[in-house]
């Protein structure tokens, strides 16, 4: 190695760094040091008042938050559950399919191309209590019409729905990619020892695709806490508050009552919460590939 050859690579990989941390490292750091502070807009000028840890202790007490943690907890343990078991089955089916396996990928990651505004457009005609074809549905199936985005009893689970049918093509996606990388000798080592299907499918389908499915799950898991747009154009949140998630609540702090201090609190935490929930699966994944 010459001399110079450290030098070049600093000089390589300083553009790279700078733009990692302009975009990443510093708002990071500035939301750090927001969560001290109580922020207020007078006359265009932002006016910073040290709090301390003040808007960390008020946290538990914030009615909205509370609802927030739990309806995003609620809603991302049942869609990614939902979407998983989903794409699941349905990478099985089109991995045994013979024939139109291009189309049957093909129309199951459509829902994932459409644009969230145009998700939310459709979704709200289909759930609308007047007029919508779920209701017309429901109607010819012998089931009393319902307030899908209306009732606090249907208002989650009809964005959870909604989440689910979004996002199942992306599980699908993945676990059908797992699928197709396993070894086919072991399948036929196993139907020689006569394991039929749902054997093969427990002993051998399962455990080979243990890796895959953490990783969807992980991604999955990330993007479902993070959700908002589907909140925002289906429900904005309610009613009352039965369709309030975290990313909901800290756009309301933020963007219409103007309290960054508080919003930013409450984004480090969610952003704690989630890197330790993504740290927690990977030590599982690592546990599991050292096992023998």
């Amino acid at each position: 190695m010459t001399s110079s050859e450290p030098l070049w690579r600093v000089v390589t990989i300083a553009p790279a760094l700078a733009v990692l941390v302009g975009l990443t490292v510093a708002p990071l750091v500035m939301l750090l040091v927001m969560t001290v502070y109580d922020i207020q807009w007078v006359e265009g000028v932002s006016r910073w008042t040290y709090v301390g840890a003040k808007h960390l202790v008020d946290l538990p007490a914030d009615a909205l938050f509370r609802a927030g943690i739990g309806n995003t907890a609620v809603f991302a343990i049942a869609a990614v559950v939902g979407e998983m078991l989903l794409g699941f089955g349905l990478a099985l089916l089109v991995g045994r399919a013979v024939r139109g396996r291009v189309v049957y990928r093909a129309l199951f990651v459509l829902p994932i191309l459409v644009p969230g505004i145009v998700i939310g457009a459709i979704w709200q005609l289909m759930y609308n209590a007047d007029f919508g074809v779920i209701n017309d549905i429901a109607v010819v199936l012998g089931l009393p019409p319902q307030d899908w985005l209306g009732d606090k009893r249907w208002a989650l689970i009809s964005v959870i729905m909604v989440d689910v049918w979004h996002w199942t093509p992306f599980c699908f996606l993945l676990l059908l990619a797992g699928l197709e990388s396993l070894p086919q000798d072991v399948y036929e080592a196993s139907r020689v020892d006569g394991a039929g299907a749902l054997a093969q499918l427990r002993y051998v389908t399962l455990p080979l695709m243990a890796p895959t499915i953490l990783v969807t799950l992980v991604f999955r898991l990330i993007v479902a806490v993070k959700v908002f747009d589907e909140v925002y154009l289906l429900t904005a949140g309610g009613p009352g508050t039965a369709t309030e998630v975290i990313s909901f609540t800290i756009y309301r702090r933020f963007f219409t009552e103007d309290r960054s201090g508080i919003a930013s609190t409450m984004s480090v935490v969610t952003l704690l919460a989630v890197s330790l929930l993504v740290i927690l699966a990977l030590a599982a994944a690592r546990r599991r590939g050292s096992q023998p």
